[in-house]
């Protein structure tokens, strides 16, 4: 594992706390001279879209210091702001978020003192963008139910998605939402189409969070 790796486990050990956070905390502290940004991101699958639009664009974000690192959710941004922000690592900020999440990232945002009464529509001053609803909503939207499902062909799955629009829960359903739940069906999936929708996304059509998420670190 790269050094940069070993970076993001370590501060995702930190922010849990427990008996290795100390541990964790001095190897963070030692890799940290290697990183000029950490993008705070709600799951693997935001790093994954992120990831792979930056090598769409050339750029290789490890190689430039740019750690993604995950939260495990939103409503872990607290202590992952205290290990990477002022009082911690003091290292520069960004993010991404979904829409519902949105109010955790500014109340912590304001709470470490990184900024304060900060309306919704501040946050991308401070580098945290928001999903509505959450990044494959956005994805699906970019693309259209018709390019999702040419993905989903190309990812060998139109048999298990079609027997998933079969189920009676979800034959009601708009398409756009049987294809977004579809995609958090099992663990892997989202990570799995993050990358997959992002690669065959026209880069004209990027969805705006993800794509000034990029254009800021």
């Amino acid at each position: 594992m790269d050094a940069l790796g070993q970076f993001r486990l370590a501060v995702g050990a930190w922010a849990a706390g427990g008996p290795g956070a100390a541990e964790a905390a001095a190897v963070a502290r030692a890799r940290a001279g290697g990183v000029r940004r950490v993008v705070l991101v709600e799951g693997d699958s935001d790093r994954v879209a992120l990831e792979t639009l930056a090598a769409r664009h050339g750029r290789d974000l490890g190689a430039e210091g740019v750690a993604v690192v995950p939260l495990g959710g939103a409503t872990s941004i607290g202590r992952f702001l205290d290990v990477c922000g002022p009082a911690g690592l003091g290292l520069p900020l960004a993010g991404l978020c979904d829409v519902g999440e949105e109010r955790h990232f500014r109340r912590h945002l304001e709470r470490v003192g990184l900024a304060s009464q900060l309306a919704p529509s501040d946050l991308e001053d401070l580098g945290f963008h928001v999903c509505v609803a959450d990044l494959e909503d956005e994805l699906i939207r970019a693309l259209g139910a018709d390019g999702v499902r040419q993905v989903i062909e190309a990812q060998g799955e139109a048999r298990p998605f079609h027997t998933f629009q079969n189920q009676p829960v979800q034959r009601e359903w708009p398409v756009e939402r049987q294809l977004r739940r579809f995609m958090g069906t099992h663990s892997g999936r989202k990570a799995q189409y993050a990358r997959a929708l992002v690669t065959h996304l026209d880069l004209g059509r990027v969805p705006g969070p993800l794509q000034r998420l990029l254009g800021c670190v």
